[in-house]
């Protein structure tokens, strides 16, 4: 059987909502606070905005007719490698949130278990889903078999 990963995620906004500045305000927290890369892509017909975490994930912001609607936790998961580096994200956001209104964040206690200690927040800032920021802590011994890495 084959192994497979995520690679991309589409987004919607209803027509006329992905505009200049949408994009701008988007770019500037999501590029800016996680160092995602921006660009402006032709797809069926119509200028689709992508954001880039890195060559191998993206997600593709579109306008639809029926665009997408998630007034309650829907999220998408994004993996740091520490706990320093979930803190450090949270305290970023946390600023930009003292100058944007529109940043929300759901902040959580340690969920631990036996064999795992996951250390999250939730964000939501423009985009129609939460993401949340974790870290997997696993006891020594216990790590997956198998997990995908850069090299």
């Amino acid at each position: 059987m084959p192994k497979v990963r995520f690679n991309h995620l589409e987004l919607t906004f209803p027509r006329g909502a992905l505009d200049k500045q949408l994009r701008t305000d988007i770019d500037a927290f999501w590029c800016g606070i996680l160092g995602w890369e921006s660009l402006e892509v032709d797809l069926l017909g119509q200028s689709c905005h992508l954001l880039r975490p890195d060559d191998g994930q993206f997600i593709l912001l579109a306008e639809a007719d029926k665009p997408i609607q998630s007034p309650g936790f829907d999220h998408l998961g994004l993996l740091c490698e520490a706990r320093g580096e979930v803190d450090d994200l949270l305290e970023q956001i946390h600023r930009y949130q003292d100058g944007d209104d529109r940043v929300r964040i759901k902040e959580y206690k340690d969920l631990t278990s036996e064999r795992l200690v996951v250390h999250a927040f939730y964000v939501k800032y423009l985009l129609p889903i939460f993401f949340d920021v974790q870290c997997m802590e696993w006891t020594a011994g216990e790590e997956p078999k198998q997990r995908w890495q850069y090299q």
